[in-house]
């Protein structure tokens, strides 16, 4: 591009880029930017763009896109760039697109058909600009598409198509590794490829292979060494030189692989010793490429079995390191130290001062890379410098993530590593002064553990002398203010334990002490109730010696204030405290016994000696004990005891429907049943009455057989409707259209749903069972918004409720009573259809079907269903509307029985339409 004079591109492109070059703030770029992307999105969609122009639009828009703008309008043209023939082009194309989209990009799919096409070309710049395309853009899908076509460019007569391919298979095998597992071979055989470069490539993939699994490349140990040896004795091509070092990169990356297939393994370890010296001898020191070989040299060293004189070649290494002025080889050289420690660690005896001089370095890297190295060298006999240090640098640095870090190491190298009781002492009193809260809760407690046990010798006196000594510390530092609240209760607690223990010091004196830290941080309650329970341990062994001690009044104070706090902590604390001033000696001494921190306390978890009590409260009538796995979730009953559990738990459930008084006998069984309406079955002694299935127009489900027997009997039955918010207006007021046919498909239905649901099933379960006695072959069967009868007969004896006294209220839905109000000549089933709104062509009005809240749709008769009683009845045809001879109006009746269950006055008449009505 850039022969074509001033870079091959136009003086507005190169003022662009003068411009933004010239920017004095982000803002000012950003204007630019933008009318640049805005001209650029009128001028790209321009029709006969020239090639020229288009190519120089595309630069521009790589150009908005490494600046951090949006050029994806432009996307599709660059994709486009990738089919001209022009190699120019093609290849300007090809970089747009590798630089805009990844991998999972949706326009992939339009370049993988070109990129099959360029991989074929007899042009090797051609196959080269799709192979770096390839390693880009082709994801897991789309690897089977190009895979064979980049395996056949393996055996390329160009080496640069042959590396582009192995990289090709490289970014295939990161991508997806069961893809390329089958080509391991061919990895191998290109390790031996007479090209450098195709062989620098292979050990990309081969070093990711052998990281998986070391063992299947042992046998490349051989191989590896004598290209290492190769290329360190200047055997490959000037052109491969960097810095006058023969192909650095190279060498690194074999250095790594070598220190891979070493570790644990002696045979091999041993046969890289040679080369490895023979680099380090000839490394050039001068240089930075030369230094990294050098601490690759150094990585691989002690990753392999250890050889002392490339031990001792090594250290020699890392003192040069050491010494020299730049901060980065002395993080090279303390990075590199580390790793030999773990191998020799009297290596780092002779750095020992090099490593300290570290420390002074300005460079804050480095001085945390010479702590952690610091942390890994330290002994008994360097503990004391080391954590003085450590102790320094962490007052002196702000980042409280690191200062913790810091204090935790000082906490366990002074553990592990005191020289004396008062250094320990002294040093974890720095700790906690310095880093604060920042200190674990842990180290406070291991602290107070560690003073009390002791550190595990027979010999008492110097346990007595590490608590004498920590007492004498905590009062010189407890005045002092700031003092974190995990130190305060440590001071507290020992102050309590040991204040007094080797009479140095008066009890008066230490209740004083505790009685200020309480004031001075009464803010923490943590912190006074340490305090407190100090003084009570003070007051407790001077009392269990005999010695006369009466309270401070700071600590009368100090109880009052306390036995009124709105901490429920510290009121037990006040009062156990008051009610042991009342005590004597000996009860005071079983209480508080001298010492008896570390003591073991027995535990009994059964509580046995509460068993007598136990067993007179079951006596006495107590309910016995739950266990708590047994209260969690769903509780188990223990038997013989009632326990309610739906008490215990929410319930989702509607309210039940209020129940009424029944004046007859009480239902024979107590079974519950679900508060949905379900469908019944009811034997009644009449034939069986025959009716082909016909076809519905409800194509809704119909609810199940319930899986009890329900039957219904009807005497005694009050006369109350079921829910008003069921019933509205426009339902009370409309007719109801039934299909008189078998059921054709079964399911959840409820249709009538202003039946009073726990009424309906007290009846079913009452008197009807006469009926199922009589006749137990011929049954009638109810279904919810279907109705299948087998048979009638007109002589059935329905038992009557009792009448009630008073003017007739309006008819009642309930009452099956003999219906003596029809003729004995006319057919019931034609009485049926007078609840039918019939218009004058016969047909039914849809408007007349009622809806409710629960999706109620009823089934409509249809026009052909002729019925033939047994009794030879005639025919009776939908075609023509049945009146009622005898009787009041059926659609009056509804509407005034509507509008009075509205008013909340519950029909009780009884009503001479009611198989008819009670359908509907």
């Amino acid at each position: 591009m850039g022969s074509q004079g001033g870079f091959g591109q136009s003086k507005e492109f190169l003022d662009l880029v003068k411009s933004i070059g010239e920017a004095r703030s982000k803002s000012e770029e950003d204007r630019i930017v933008l009318h640049e992307i805005e001209m650029l999105k009128r001028r790209i969609n321009e029709p006969d763009i020239p090639k020229r122009k288009m190519k120089e639009y595309i630069i521009r828009l790589v150009y908005i896109e490494m600046l951090g703008h949006d050029a994806s309008f432009g996307y599709i043209h660059a994709v486009k760039m990738t089919h001209d023939d022009s190699l120019l082009l093609k290849r300007t194309g090809y970089l747009a697109v590798t630089l805009f989209l990844n991998e999972d990009h949706d326009l992939i799919i339009l370049i993988v058909n070109t990129i099959q096409k360029d991989l074929k070309s007899d042009n090797y710049l051609v196959v080269c600009a799709a192979l770096n395309a390839v390693c880009k853009l082709i994801n897991e899908e789309t690897i089977p598409a190009v895979i064979q076509q980049v395996v056949e460019l393996l055996g390329h007569p160009k080496e640069g198509v042959r590396k582009k391919a192995v990289m090709a298979l490289h970014s295939f095998y990161q991508r997806s590794p069961s893809s390329v597992n089958h080509l391991v071979s061919h990895f191998r055989k290109k390790l031996c490829d007479n090209d450098p470069g195709v062989m620098g490539a292979t050990l990309c993939p081969l070093y990711d292979l052998i990281t998986i699994d070391v063992n299947l490349y042992k046998d490349l140990v051989v191989s590896f060494v004598n290209i290492l040896k190769q290329v360190a004795e200047r055997r490959l091509p000037k052109s491969y030189d960097y810095h006058q070092t023969p192909a650095p990169f190279i060498q690194i990356k074999l250095l790594k692989t070598l220190a891979l297939l070493g570790s644990g393994d002696k045979k091999s370890s041993e046969q890289m010793y040679t080369v490895i010296g023979d680099i380090m001898r000839k490394s050039d020191t001068t240089s930075n490429i030369g230094n990294a070989i050098l601490y690759e040299c150094i990585c691989c060293i002690s990753s392999i079995q250890p050889s002392p004189k490339l031990l001792e070649t090594a250290a020699d290494a890392i003192a040069k390191f050491l010494k020299s002025d730049s901060h980065n080889l002395k993080y090279m050289g303390i990075d590199a130290l580390g790793r030999l420690i773990r191998i020799s660690p009297d290596i780092a005896e002779q750095h020992q001062l090099a490593v300290i001089d570290c420390l002074e370095d300005p460079d804050d890297t480095l001085k945390r890379k010479t702590f952690e190295l610091l942390y890994k060298m330290t002994k008994s006999s360097n503990v004391e410098v080391i954590v003085d240090r450590m102790i320094d640098y962490m007052i002196s640095i702000n980042d409280s993530h690191y200062k913790t870090e810091t204090a935790s190491r000082c906490v366990e190298l002074a553990e592990q590593f005191a020289p004396s009781n008062h250094w320990f002492i002294q040093t974890m009193n720095k700790v906690f002064q310095h880093a604060g809260d920042l200190v674990n809760p842990k180290v406070a407690h291991n602290l107070m553990r560690l003073i009390a046990e002791g550190f595990g010798e027979d010999d008492e006196s110097a346990d007595t002398q590490l608590r004498s000594s920590a007492v004498e510390s905590y009062l010189k530092i407890v005045d002092e203010p700031k003092l974190p609240s995990a130190f305060l209760q440590v001071i507290c607690w020992v102050l309590g334990e040991y204040g007094t223990a080797d009479g140095k010091y008066s009890a008066s004196y230490i209740s004083g002490k505790l009685c200020d830290v309480a004031e001075a941080h009464s803010s923490d309650d943590i912190v006074k109730a340490y305090a407190v329970s100090a003084l009570m341990k003070v007051y407790c062994f001077e009392k269990a010696t005999g010695r006369k001690f009466d309270l401070l009044p700071e600590c009368h104070t100090l109880l009052e204030e306390m036995s009124a706090s709105h901490s429920s902590d510290l009121q037990q604390r006040a009062y156990e405290f008051q009610a042991i001033l009342d005590l004597d000696s000996n009860s005071i001494d079983n209480i508080m016994p001298l010492d008896a921190s570390c003591e073991d306390i027995e535990i009994d978890k059964s509580l046995s000696f509460l068993n007598s009590y136990v067993h007179k409260s079951l006596e006495e009538g107590a309910e016995p004990y739950i266990p708590e796995n047994q209260r969690s979730g769903t509780l188990t009953v223990i038997p013989n005891i009632p326990y309610d559990t739906s008490s215990h738990s929410l319930r989702f459930e509607a309210y039940e429907v209020p129940k009424p008084v029944v004046p007859t006998r009480p239902p024979p069984t107590t079974t519950t049943y679900p508060t949905d309406l379900v469908p019944v079955s009811v034997s009644l002694p009449e034939p069986s009455y025959h009716q082909p299935p016909q076809p519905t127009r409800y194509t809704g489900p119909v609810p199940d057989p319930s899986p009890t027997d329900l039957r219904l009997r009807l005497d005694g039955v009050q006369k109350k409707w079921g829910k008003p918010s069921y019933t509205s207006s426009a339902t009370s007021s409309s007719t109801s259209n039934f299909d008189l046919t078998e059921p054709q498909s079964t399911g959840p239905h409820n249709p009538i749903t202003w039946w009073d649901r726990d009424q309906y099933q007290r009846h079913v379960n009452r008197d009807m069972s006469r009926f199922r006695k009589k006749n137990k072959n011929s049954r009638r069967h109810f279904s919810v918004g279907r109705l299948r009868l087998r048979g009638r007969k007109r002589n059935n004896r329905w038992r009557q409720p009792p009448v009630v006294s008073g003017p007739p209220p309006p008819p009642d839905l309930l009452d099956l009573g003999e219906m003596s109000g029809y003729s004995t000549v006319v057919d019931p089933f034609k009485q049926l259809e007078g609840l039918l709104d019939v218009s004058q062509d016969g047909s039914t009005s849809s408007s007349t079907i009622p809806t409710n809240g629960h999706n109620q749709n009823l089934m409509m008769i249809n026009e052909k269903d002729d019925f033939t009683p047994v009794n030879g009845s005639p025919n009776v045809s939908n075609k023509t509307t049945a009146t009622l001879t005898k009787g009041p109006s059926l659609k009056d009746a509804l509407d005034k029985d509507a509008l009075v269950r509205q008013m909340g006055v519950n029909p009780t008449s009884q009503n001479p339409n009611l198989f008819s009505d009670l359908l509907s």
